[in-house]
């Protein structure tokens, strides 16, 4: 054991071995018996491949670069693949490519065809959720048509396209299913007899976790839909998923009650202070699935998540067995089958699979192998702190650990809480290398999942409420002060990192409190005002009316809260990061933030990246960006961690 001081430890986590395993396996699917998920390749640009499990448990990426399994509907995508069997027993996919947001069919030793055409205007035509119907010769799916060059000139219908090519050249070939009244649509689940779809719609300003309604319509011989009306749900009330069970009756999950709790033919089932839904921030998310045999598969948890069989008649719930405390809203079933995708603190997200009549589950596709010795993984405190007003906060504390060290008796180490991204969301109990980057080599790490995340019902993220800016601001100063006063961390090392809405709770707790001594912001949200007037995206064009008012009566508020506008507050060093393709938190809100922080001499550094979007995919982003971070800590911290390139602060 080496006596070495926190920040120093050595490590065989390095920032490359943390980048090659960045991203997980998602959307996991049946083709035929065969089960199909797409998966993350960072060495490849960060593209995502289409990944075959043969019969015989060997794994195949069925499509070599540059192909890209991802669709930008609503720019955080959704369910971009789907596939059925061809009468020979051959495998029939179709899936959405990134460059181009084309819809393409794939079948063995063939190179992909294109379904659907091509739009030069605005962000063009995308689709999601596809549904292989041979039966009627077509793919029903969610198609997002561009109609102008802002990001709201934008429509959405439930629409089907020709299997046989027709619609690759020939727009007018694609048949629209529904009306484009309703701003957001989930695509459509067909009832067993063929005779009815289900799908979900809401409107702005609502976030679907605001308010959805559940749409049924009538399926005609023709395969036309007719007679949609809305049967649940609401502007108050938000339903996550909604489909069939087999014997015809409907099946979703509202939180009408205080919490998503699953329904039956609009009676609760299973009513649980629990989750069995979340927030729909892609299409195609699914929390349960119905079984033939009446069951339904279900993901459910307060906080964690549990893999688990439904008996809809009496309520029962049996929860599969292992060692796994988060399971991904994939759910697909065949048979008495059901898959998805699952990590644990010691164990990165892999394909697992339920055998829901003798409820064994097991490891079938991307399993977890450690390339490096566990001894090193973080070991994670499931915490609950007192905020103000009495307010309990839920966080993963993360302390230093590494089997070869420990620090002097008399130091306390210092500590980086992360806020995460949404604000709608939350942080899961998972092994990530990121985090242990920096616990293996002496640096705390607190995962605050502040008030307004999701997986502790809706009061809980009605915390947020106008209150973006603050709640979360105050909830994580809350987890750092009390790390500081119980002696678990160094009150003058203490740092805050995150990206997207993470990144802007970052900058506000820079820029609005004096408890952290440096910070490391990602891709954020900076200006509120010009956020909300046309520089992000449609799905939260109008997210700020429920997180801070509507701009026409609160403007005020905008301004008050905004980092961009308080930039003359900040004296921490801090590193700001930077995809120059985000059009999400696009670059322009970095920009001119830093501009208003000019001559200011405050030490930090902007890093941008080429060919980087919201989030980053590309290996070589990830290590840049990790070792950056780590430099800031060293030098604001006093740190010396070996190997770690300096970043250049620039006052």
């Amino acid at each position: 054991m080496h006596i070495l001081p926190y920040g120093s430890w050595p490590s065989p986590i390095d920032a490359a071995l943390a980048a090659a395993h960045d991203g997980r396996p998602e959307y996991v699917g049946f083709v035929g018996d065969e089960i199909w998920w797409t998966a993350p390749r960072p060495a490849e640009g960060g593209r995502r491949t289409l990944v075959r499990r043969h019969p015989d448990g060997t794994e195949e990426s069925v499509l070599p670069a540059p192909w890209n399994v991802r669709s930008r509907v609503v720019e955080y995508g959704g369910l971009p693949w789907a596939g059925t069997t061809r009468p020979d027993g051959e495998p029939l996919v179709v899936f959405v490519n990134f460059a181009d947001q084309r819809l393409y069919a794939l079948e063995p030793g063939h190179e992909p065809r294109p379904l659907t055409p091509v739009s030069a205007v605005g962000g063009g035509l995308r689709w999601a959720e596809p549904q292989v119907l041979p039966e009627r010769g077509e793919v029903w799916c969610v198609l997002e048509e561009f109609t102008g060059d802002a990001p709201t000139d934008v429509r959405r219908v439930l629409a089907a396209v020709p299997l046989d090519g027709s619609a690759a050249s020939d727009r007018a070939a694609v048949r629209e299913l529904t009306d484009d009244r309703r701003r957001f649509v989930t695509g459509a689940r067909i009832s067993p007899d063929g005779r009815r779809a289900v799908w979900l719609a809401w409107d702005h300003p609502r976030m679907p976790w605001d308010g959805t309604e559940v749409i049924v319509a009538d399926v005609g011989d023709d395969g036309t839909l007719t007679g949609a009306r809305a049967v649940a749900g609401g502007p108050e009330e938000s339903v996550a998923q909604a489909d069939w069970a087999a014997d015809g009756s409907l099946l979703y999950t509202s939180d009408r009650g205080g919490w998503w709790n699953l329904y039956r033919d609009h009676e609760p089932v299973c009513p649980r202070e629990e989750e069995f839904g979340g927030a729909l921030w892609k299409l195609g998310l699914r929390w349960f699935a119905p079984l033939a045999d009446g069951l339904v598969a279900v993901v459910h948890g307060r906080g964690a998540t549990a893999l688990g069989v439904l008996d809809p008649e009496t309520g029962e719930l049996v929860d599969a067995a292992g060692p796994w405390t988060e399971f991904a809203p994939a759910l697909a079933v065949r048979g008495e089958r059901a898959v998805t995708v699952a990590a644990s603190p010691r164990s990165a997200y892999e394909v697992v699979e339920l055998d829901t009549r003798t409820g064994r589950a097991r490891v079938i596709g991307a399993a977890h192998d450690d390339a490096v010795d566990p001894a090193y993984y973080p070991e994670p405190q499931i915490r609950a702190f007192t905020g103000p007003e009495g307010r309990e906060i839920h966080a993963h504390v993360y302390p230093p650990h590494n089997p070869g060290c420990a620090a002097p008796g008399h130091e306390l180490p210092p500590y980086v809480v992360w806020a995460h991204g949404g604000p709608t969301d939350r942080a899961p109990l998972v092994l990530d290398l990121e985090i242990a980057y920096f616990t293996s080599r002496g640096i705390g790490v607190a995962e605050v999942n502040y008030g307004g995340s999701t997986g502790y019902g809706r009061a809980y993220r009605e915390r947020l409420r106008e209150q973006w800016g603050v709640v979360d601001v105050e909830d994580c100063a809350a987890v750092a002060l009390a790390l500081a006063d119980e002696g678990t961390a160094d009150r003058d090392r203490l740092a805050i990192r995150g990206g997207s809405a993470g990144g802007w709770t970052a900058a506000a707790s820079l820029t609005g409190t004096d408890v952290y001594a440096c910070g490391t912001i990602s891709y954020p949200v900076l200006d509120l005002a010009g956020w909300a007037g046309g520089e992000t995206h449609d799905l939260e064009s109008r997210y700020l009316d429920g997180l801070v008012g509507p701009l026409a009566e609160v403007p005020a508020r905008y301004a008050e809260r905004s980092p961009v506008t308080h930039a003359d507050r900040i004296t921490a060093p801090f590193l700001l990061l930077q995809g120059l393709d985000d059009v999400i938190c696009p670059p322009v809100q970095a920009e001119r933030f830093l501009a208003r922080l000019a001559g200011r001499g405050v030490p930090h550094a902007y890093l941008t990246f080429e060919g980087e979007g919201h989030g980053f995919r590309q290996a070589a982003t990830v290590v840049r960006a990790l070792e950056a971070e780590l430099s800031l800590y060293a030098q604001v911290f006093g740190l010396r961690p070996p190997g770690v390139p300096t970043l250049e602060l620039s006052p």
